[in-house]
């Protein structure tokens, strides 16, 4: 394959900011990576990804909104979600006591995911969390 010929496809998804779309954004994670071996670590970093969206930032207000990325190529899955911002501050990972009932999301983000990157923008803030292939067998993650 020439250097500069990519093989990777995008799918977007845009959602409403209501609680139930945490579970649309999911199964539409799944239907795209069916049959991958890292379908199951994908469904559960969006559903935090689009969970913390809707509740930490202005997402979850009245006509919120987040936007979902799923990037697959033979080496990564890449699992993006951009909120609407509102907060101040960007998302980041913070390893919470495992009896805390709140913030330990993205943490378990960071451990799920070979690497997750925060970017914020004056519009809001984009998490985007890979999952590398494992070339060991056969490196494909779909």
């Amino acid at each position: 394959m020439h250097e500069y010929t990519s093989t990777a496809r995008v799918w977007g998804l845009s959602c409403p900011g209501f609680p139930e779309e945490v579970s649309r954004a999911r199964r539409w994670t799944r239907d795209i990576l069916r049959g991958s071996p890292l379908a199951e670590d994908a469904e559960l970093i969006v559903s935090e990804l689009s969970a913390n969206a809707i509740l930490h930032t202005g997402s979850g207000r009245e006509r919120g909104s987040f936007y979902l990325a799923v990037a697959v190529s033979p080496q990564v899955i890449a699992l993006s979600v951009t909120d609407e911002g509102g907060t101040g501050t960007a998302p980041k990972v913070e390893h919470q006591d495992q009896e805390a009932e709140h913030g330990r999301g993205l943490g378990m983000v960071s451990v799920i995911a070979h690497r997750v990157v925060v970017h914020d923008s004056d519009d809001g803030h984009t998490v985007t969390a890979e999952l590398f292939a494992d070339r060991r067998s056969g490196g494909h993650p779909c």
